[in-house]
């Protein structure tokens, strides 16, 4: 905990950026203490191909039994990584490389707020968790469409 605090606080005071000390940790491989920073960094610096990560998720969206998604469509103004039109649901695959900057983050926000307004269920996935947790992905896809599939039979 202590660790990540000192990371963060870092990388808020712009001395360092985790995907560039993650980088940076093969050339200090047998040094003391780079064992706990790269499994610290692994998650935030993680990132998948889109043709990998779009094969990962077609393999959730089989496991959990939902129909294959759309992938790089556009809904609600945006290019979407991954849509259920027949759930509305909306899943982005977050990398830090395109997620890290105030900007780029209030674009996510702005992208998620306009899908639900739209009525659609925006869902946010690190690149990391499709690939090293995908029970965790799985669970909140499942729950995810219980409720869509339970809203739309209520109002439908």
């Amino acid at each position: 905990m202590q660790l990540e605090r000192a990371v963060n606080e870092a990388d808020k005071l712009d001395r360092v950026r985790a995907d560039a000390l993650h980088a940076s940790l093969d050339d200090y491989r047998d040094q003391p203490g780079v064992a706990p920073l790269r499994k610290l960094l692994d998650p935030l610096a993680f990132r998948l191909s889109d043709s990998e990560l779009e094969q990962l998720m077609r393999s959730l969206a089989r496991a959990t039994e939902l129909p294959m998604p759309e992938t790089k469509t556009w809904l609600n103004g945006y290019e979407v990584d991954f849509f259920w039109p027949e759930l509305g649901i909306v899943v982005e695959a977050d990398g830090l490389r395109y997620h890290r900057t105030a900007s780029q983050q209030r674009r996510g926000l702005e992208r998620d707020q306009a899908h639900l307004a739209a009525g659609t269920w925006p869902l946010r996935f690190s690149h990391w968790q499709i690939k090293y947790d995908p029970a965790h992905v799985q669970l909140i896809l499942r729950s995810t469409a219980a409720r869509a599939k339970a809203d739309a039979e209520r109002l439908g």
